[in-house]
């Protein structure tokens, strides 16, 4: 019996991967049996205010990348002939491949105490501009870079839409509104959770960001507390108990999305000239 070369290559690849990520969790962990005091000592208050902070910069996060995605997608597929169209969506792939640390920058040098909006600032608000480090820095950056991933794969659920239903709409003269709660709503709901998992799967594992945006020790989440174990206190059974737990907060949200039926394999690949709708 012969074997697809695709999925032997697929399979190759895979070992690799979990060879590389097994590899370096099992010697993290074997590092840690010399002294499990570490994993004791993790669960204590400040644990539980770096999961709570973890989770409400996450959810924040997805819903100021959602919400505005949902209208900006509805806006790209409602004009097709926009003349913008293709560069916006070209410019939406840009932070696919910046760097976080770029981003990061970026928004410092816009926002920071420094930055190119400071002096503004400082005269809007009537007191000294102190930067915009801790939960906003974060947020802002996080929009950066969710906001148009999730648009995209909003504007492609759009896309699945038929013409047919478009052309009915029009012959019954349906107003915008009625069109966006019989036509477009329900592709949208549908494509509702697995948009938001994602992002928000983004946000929880964030790390790049957090650590520069973030401020001080009032804007931890678990990826920065994994850090600083390893490199500040080389803690090793202490950062394999936060590895551990946050792959149980990660699995069980995605156990919930899976649940409510969530497909979490969209692809943020569009094209840039889609079929008119009406």
């Amino acid at each position: 019996m012969t074997v697809d070369r695709r999925i032997l290559a697929g399979i190759s690849a895979l070992t690799a991967i979990a060879v590389l990520i097994g590899g370096a969790f099992a010697g993290l962990a074997w590092e840690a049996l010399s002294d499990w005091s570490g994993a004791l000592s993790a669960f204590n208050a400040y644990l539980l205010r770096i999961v709570r902070f973890t989770l409400w910069q996450a959810v924040l996060s997805t819903v100021l990348s959602v919400v505005p995605a949902m209208l900006v997608a509805r806006a790209l597929a409602r004009h097709p002939a926009f003349p913008g169209r293709g560069l916006v969506l070209r410019l939406f792939a840009l932070p696919l491949a910046l760097p976080a640390i770029v981003a990061a920058l970026g928004v410092l040098a816009l926002l920071g105490r420094a930055g190119l909006f400071a002096d503004v600032l400082t005269a809007a608000t009537g007191s000294r501009w102190q930067g915009i480090y801790g939960l906003s820095g974060i947020l802002v950056a996080h929009v950066f870079f969710n906001l148009p991933l999730a648009a995209r794969l909003f504007l492609q659920a759009l896309e699945t839409i038929p013409a047919d239903q478009w052309r009915l709409a029009a012959q019954l003269d349906i107003g915008a509104r009625t069109g966006f709660r019989l036509i477009e709503w329900p592709v949208l709901r549908a494509a509702l959770p697995g948009v938001a998992g994602l992002v928000f799967m983004l946000c929880v594992t964030s790390f790049t960001i957090v650590l520069t945006l973030g401020g001080g020790p009032r804007a931890t989440t678990l990826e920065v507390a994994i850090y600083q174990a390893l490199r500040f206190d080389f803690d090793p059974a202490r950062a394999v108990t936060l590895t551990a737990l946050q792959i149980v907060l990660t699995a069980a949200v995605v156990a919930v999305l899976i649940r409510l039926g969530a497909n979490m394999t969209g692809d943020a690949n569009l094209p840039v000239a889609p079929a008119d709708p009406s």
